[in-house]
């Protein structure tokens, strides 16, 4: 950390170089910013696309300032669009904010027809009605009676709705529309925090921390529910804006889309009243990222997301941890660094460390009552694998934290981060015997534990997934695919090392981890978690490649057997290209392939297949396009041209056969063509089974969309043992009280209640 502070000094190359870097991702409020993004959603609005012009009314909303009366209208406007959407409930908390931040008075009639009609909708027609009499007597009050000539009409058409609902009461709903699984037995370790007492903390030299059954444990049984120590939205994709670029980005991103804290999903954002960047679910959440870390974070948006997401995980680790515990974890490594090479030694160090006792058999990182929990102590005791690094990797990383610091200290916020409680200290940080390129006692401590962390991150980060629509998601068959939504460290979830082939299954929701057992794990057996490369999707080299990161040479039963003489990886095998002329399969190390029928003996070039499947992949991305701006028979064309073409020189069970059998399924269900769809999609799902196996979760996904095609086409006694089949794949891997479970046994109830004659035709 000194000799980054010597490297990284002010007016110097290195400085100026990392502040223009800072420019291309802005995160201060521009005025200007937010009249385009309004401008663009009232564009939106008026062609009756509500869902882009809600977004773009959030975007607006975060870049005014706050207590503008601008920023009121922003709402309001938003509010007409959640309106539209049947959003009532958040049309209601939006026309509230508009109201709070001086929504002008002349427009205000307009807002409140807005308010009577949700509260109609919703059903509280006492609210209703007192709504219309404030309505009428603001319009009776105004002098200009003809500009409001068009509220008084649906005034009026509002009271007429409001009669009948009095007159003739909707019946009560059933209590069918939120069925509820089965509930799920759980009972936690005394000994491990968040994890199941079906399972023993153990210890080795050869596999450090991890986990073992102590009882045979069943498919589909919890066996972590953890909730994150730390987690930082990944920003997404979007376009970085060049020197004097005054363009703004109006693609929705992760940052657009999840709340900065909590990560739900976000329909009407409450933006942070420092910054354009971050954005919450609710003004709770918004008060409580505020309280314990985006104070400090505010200011430092564009340096944050210019180092990347672990140099953010790192500081805002220190800050939920707090001084305190970072200075005495800190302290007490500089006594046990100097002999941490080998595993025998780390353990021994580590087992001394503060609140480790011998009820915690030396394992590292437990507390002096033996427990291991989820807490900064846990956290901090995970390998930063020091001495593995890279020198250039730990100059980097060294150079990002050095940075972050200087900021926090030059910005006034070094009593923020020293958790000193009085809001007038936060801007007055303690003085100190140092210069403007040196970093104080205390921030030197904050940076070394930064340090640590994004160490750590590389071997220890884990990526928070969520399945994301692809598309508008507004048909009736809707396609998801995971996307990394953000990066947290989870202490307990760490202690599960890596297989290839694993044991279990990891889901998210919000900032919370479940992991549930894939399959039968007998007792003694470890507990087994992927990392990324699996052994379905990844020949061995490749999987060995990417694993290197984690330092470690993976032994796993599927890479022994791969790498034993003579075996080829069934990826290799099935993701093979075939002979042109006799659709054999092509086979070869080097750069030309033969045909391995030998009668045939016909060779082509490795990059002349490569090459046609670039442009096959091409031509399936141009026909996804024409469906999505509805040219949904253009669509279907291309991709029949482009399955002949494939048939061409592909084998059967290459995935990109199955992915074209998926796309046609999704082409011909927007049309409606339910017995084409279902046809397509069985035999994508014959592939996905082939690749992934029958339990996997790829093929449950598949069966999901299957069994909504077979509901929406009332092929009913298949729909329903569709739904069993997806129902017993997807609860094993995301537990009974799932989205998609749910929405399953809504499908099976719905066909249940048909009439017999019905069903016995279908």
């Amino acid at each position: 950390v000194r000799l980054g502070c010597d490297l990284l000094r002010s007016e110097e190359e290195e400085e100026a170089a990392l502040v223009r870097l800072c420019r291309r991702a802005p995160t201060d409020k521009k005025p200007e910013a937010a009249s385009w993004y309004r401008e663009q959603g009232n564009r939106e609005f008026k062609r009756g696309r509500y869902q882009a012009a809600l977004r773009l009314y959030s975007k607006a909303a975060s870049h005014q300032l706050p207590g503008s009366p601008e920023v009121s209208v922003c709402f309001a406007n938003r509010s007409a669009a959640l309106l539209h959407l049947g959003h009532f409930e958040v049309c209601l908390e939006d026309i509230a904010r508009a109201e709070s931040h001086g929504y002008p008075d002349r427009l205000l009639p307009k807002v409140l027809l807005r308010k009577a009609e949700c509260l109609l909708c919703l059903e509280r027609l006492q609210d209703a009605q007192e709504i219309l009499r404030v309505l009428e007597s603001k319009i009776a009050l105004d002098g200009v009676m003809t500009t409001h000539l068009t509220r008084l009409k649906k005034l009026s058409q509002l009271k007429v709705k409001l009669g009948e609902k009095e007159r003739c009461p909707e019946p009560a709903q059933g209590a069918h529309g939120g069925i509820q699984g089965e509930p799920e037995i759980w009972e936690e370790n005394s000994r491990i925090s968040g994890a199941s007492s079906s399972l023993n903390l153990s210890f080795d030299a050869e596999r450090g921390r991890h986990l073992v059954a102590s009882q045979d444990i069943m498919p589909g049984q919890s066996l972590v529910k953890e909730e994150a120590f730390v987690s930082v939205l990944c920003p997404g994709e979007s376009l970085p804006l060049q020197d004097g670029d005054t363009a703004w980005d109006t693609r929705a991103t992760n940052a657009d889309l999840y709340c900065h804290r909590c990560l739900r999903q976000l329909l009407a954002s409450v933006p942070c009243q420092g910054c354009s960047y971050a954005k919450y679910c609710s003004q709770d959440c918004a008060d409580v990222a505020w309280q314990q870390y985006h104070r400090t974070e505010c200011s430092l948006g564009a340096l944050l997301l210019t180092l990347g997401v672990f140099c953010h995980v790192a500081l805002r680790t220190v800050l939920l941890a707090g001084f305190a515990e970072v200075s005495r974890l800190v302290t007490w490594s500089h006594r046990g660094d100097k002999n941490l090479q080998s595993p025998e030694a780390r353990c021994k160090a580590l087992s001394e460390a503060p609140d480790v006792g011998a009820g915690s058999r030396g394992i590292p990182g437990c507390g002096s009552n033996g427990r291991y929990q989820s807490s900064y102590q846990a956290l901090f005791h995970l390998l930063p694998h020091t001495e593995q690094h890279s020198p250039e990797h730990k100059f980097l990383c060294t150079l990002s934290v050095v940075a972050v610091c200087k900021q926090l200290q030059a910005a006034g916020l070094e009593a923020a981060v020293l958790n000193q409680e009085s809001p007038q200290q936060w801007s007055k940080p303690k003085t100190c015997e140092k210069t403007s390129d040196e970093l104080s006692p205390e921030l030197m401590i904050v940076a070394e534990a930064m340090l640590r962390h994004v160490l750590q991150l590389q071997c220890n980060a884990q990526a928070i997934t969520v399945m994301q629509e692809l598309g508008p998601g507004d048909g009736a068959v809707v396609d998801k695919k995971p996307v990394r939504l953000a990066t947290a460290f989870f202490p307990v979830l760490s202690l599960l090392n890596h297989s290839c082939c694993p044991n279990t299954s990891v889901s998210f929701s919000g900032t919370a981890a479940t992991v549930r057992a894939s399959q039968p794990i007998s007792s003694g057996q470890e507990i087994l978690h992927c990392y990324g490369p699996h052994w379905c999707r990844m020949r061995v080299a490749e999987r060995q490649q990417l694993l290197s990161q984690y330092f470690f040479e993976c032994r796993c039963r599927a890479c022994l057997e791969e790498l034993e003489p003579g075996v080829k990886s069934v990826v290799s095998i099935r993701n093979s290209f075939c002979c042109p002329k006799c659709q054999a399969q092509m086979q070869g190390e080097g750069d030309t392939l033969c045909c391995s029928n030998e009668a045939c003996a016909t060779s082509a070039s490795r990059d002349h297949l490569s090459g046609r499947l670039q442009d096959l992949q091409q031509q399936i991305k141009k026909a996804l396009d024409l469906l999505r701006v509805g040219k949904a028979d253009q669509a279907i064309k291309m991709l029949l041209k482009c399955q002949m073409d494939a048939r061409s020189f592909l084998s059967p069970e290459h995935l990109l056969m199955g992915e074209m059998e998926d796309h046609l399924a999704q082409v011909y269900a927007t049309l409606g063509k339910w017995q084409e769809a279902a046809s397509h999609l069985k035999k994508s799902i014959e592939i996905v089974e082939m690749h992934h196996g029958p339990s996997s979760v790829e093929t449950g996904h598949e069966l999901f969309k299957l069994a909504q095609i077979l509901f929406n086409g009332f092929a009913v006694s298949e729909a329903l043992s569709t739904i069993q089949r997806a129902e017993g794949i997807l609860s094993v891997h995301f537990g009974p009280q799932s989205a998609q479970i749910q929405e399953l046994q809504e499908m099976k109830a719905c066909l249940s209640q048909l009439p017999r004659n019905i069903l016995q035709r279908t």
